[in-house]
């Protein structure tokens, strides 16, 4: 069994596929096939993690199928449609300095130049641009969201894992 904090979700089990146990895959990883690189994989099950081992994986058309060592028939597979496939921290690749994995910021303060707090980052989204924080304020007037572009040196000054905070150029009036 894994602790929560660290699984990494990067997709679910969305359907199955034949009779064999083979399970169709929706996959949050860029490219979506990365996903078959990881075994095992960790299904939500019972108020725990728990792991399955991936015996083959491959894309089918448009879709990802999979086929886990536990499941070897329809049946055995069917009780896992919906469950979230994640993966542990230290199955993850490391990154270079000064990348981060999306779920690292969720959570982080945002903190402008004129130390003003903007928010806190709830959700991040990719533009094709640039990724893009959304950050949440609640205060007096209730609840404000900002967008703020994830552009480094230019939006986005520093980012501190260790004390929770983004530094960045923004007004707080966008």
């Amino acid at each position: 069994m894994q602790h929560a904090d660290n699984m990494i979700v990067l997709g679910h089990i969305s359907g199955l596929f034949g009779i064999q146990g083979w399970v169709k895959v929706y996959s949050h990883t860029e490219p979506r096939n990365n996903i078959l690189n990881y075994s095992p994989w960790y299904l939500y099950s019972g108020g725990e993690w728990l792991p399955y081992r991936l015996a083959q994986g491959k894309q089918h058309g448009k879709t990802l199928i999979a086929q886990l060592e536990q499941c070897p028939d329809r049946d055995n597979a069917a009780a896992l449609v919906g469950r979230e496939i994640a993966v542990t921290r230290q199955q993850l690749p490391a990154l270079a300095v000064g990348d981060y994995y999306w779920r690292d910021l969720l959570g982080l303060q945002v903190i402008n130049q004129a130390d003003v707090d903007l928010g806190q980052v709830t959700n991040l989204m990719e533009t094709g641009a640039n990724d893009v924080l959304v950050v949440e304020q609640i205060g007096a007037g209730g609840k404000q969201e900002r967008l703020i572009p994830f552009i480094r040196e230019q939006v986005i000054k520093q980012v501190d894992l260790q004390a929770g905070v983004i530094r960045v150029d923004w007004d707080p009036e966008f």
